[in-house]
């Protein structure tokens, strides 16, 4: 068993890709990680997807979402 570590820096798995399932066309990101994510960005779903800028989260527009996610 490997000792828990105090060190509050994230590190993900390379080659991963965090993708979220939203029901709007509009949203932001700020990393999801508090004072260590990143500043808010406001994204903008065009076709299906976006992704952040900052941290490559992948945002996938849920093909049940009702038709006026048009904000």
């Amino acid at each position: 068993m490997q000792p828990l570590s105090h060190d509050p820096v994230p590190h993900p798995r390379l080659g991963t890709i965090e993708t979220i399932v939203v029901d709007s066309r509009t949203l932001s990101c700020d990393g999801g990680l508090g004072v260590l994510g990143h500043p808010r960005v406001f994204l903008r779903i065009g076709h299906h997807q976006t992704f952040c800028p900052y941290c490559s989260r992948l945002f996938v527009l849920n093909p049940d979402a009702p038709a006026g996610t048009e904000h």
